[in-house]
């Protein structure tokens, strides 16, 4: 299938970004900054890099983040931060923490049940209850960037639409100044979920969400946990090649960047990116987008664990 792909004016204002996971041993270590220097040709606004529930990443999230920040040349890393299993004053302790290592932007988010997703949530005792809570705290402690989620197709916890978009507005309300999308793949969802969010008076940046497509198996598995939606469409293009890797990565990337480019001619200009910690198939997706490669300079690292 033939994309048509924008003209250089259409996409000279178009702005990416990445969203990463702290390493767990060192050969994910090696994969990370690997996709991070190679996804840093596309120069994006900022990316961010993830947090496991109750703080279980606490310590690769900071020492990820920080070499972001002093090793890597991106200043603009944005630190997510839950609020599952963990009091008020450790969730604060851990903001100071971050903001001692040179974060100026969170992404704040509830967070997953102790129990796994499809558990029921539970507010850990004498801890912030919900995101906006975690937002103003956030909030209170300067002038920061703070991103929230948003779920074009439901929150899988929130009995409607209605109430995923109420708890949207509270955290907007708390000081919340982007909402970063729950990936999805139908963009006509997505038009209808941000008409929606501006009828009920909400104006802050939605940002699509965009996961190319590496494992087609493991994406119905999570979208099928998360509350999203693979078309059949989506599908049947994709089923088929297991056994012809080329042609399966070739696909994947027309998808993902049919999707960027739609959107686009939709008027959206920002994109969020799952990369997964991996470069090969959103470097291709940025490429046949026709996003413009830039030169990158590195930061010296300082020995300083500011």
């Amino acid at each position: 299938m033939a994309i048509h792909t924008l003209y250089p004016a259409e996409r000279g204002n178009l702005r990416l970004s990445f969203e990463y996971f702290p390493p767990k041993n060192d050969e994910m270590e090696v994969q990370l900054f690997q996709t991070v220097s190679d996804l840093s040709a596309f120069g994006p606004a900022f990316v961010t890099m993830t947090y496991g529930a109750g703080g279980s990443t606490k310590a690769r999230s900071l020492t990820a983040v920080r070499r972001m920040i002093n090793e890597e040349g991106c200043a603009d890393t944005a630190a997510h931060l839950t609020c599952v299993g963990a009091s008020r004053a450790e969730v604060d302790a851990i903001v100071t923490e971050f903001i001692d290592s040179g974060v100026r932007h969170f992404v704040a988010l509830r967070g997953d049940p102790q129990g796994g997703i499809g558990a029921r949530y539970e507010p850990f005792p004498g801890g912030y209850e919900t995101a906006a809570a975690l937002v103003a705290a956030i909030r209170s402690r300067g002038d920061f960037e703070i991103s929230v989620s948003a779920y074009p197709e439901k929150h899988p916890e929130s009995p409607n639409v209605d109430a995923d978009i109420d708890m949207l507005k509270r955290k907007v309300d708390s000081g919340a100044t982007r909402a970063l999308t729950q990936f999805f793949f139908d963009n006509n969802d997505f038009e209808r979920y941000l008409e929606r969010v501006r009828r009920a008076g909400i104006n802050i940046p939605v940002v699509p969400g965009i996961l190319p497509i590496n494992n087609l198996t493991q994406v119905r598995k999570f979208a099928g946990l998360c509350g999203a939606t693979v078309p059949d469409a989506i599908v049947t293009r994709l089923i088929h090649l297991d056994e012809s890797p080329q042609e399966r990565f070739k696909e994947a990337t027309l998808i993902a960047a049919e999707q960027i480019v739609d959107l686009a001619r939709r008027g959206l200009r920002d994109f969020h990116v799952y990369t997964m910690n991996r470069s090969p198939l959103v470097s291709a997706v940025c490429d046949l987008v026709g996003f413009e490669r830039v030169k990158r300079t590195v930061l010296q690292a300082t020995g300083a664990a500011a």
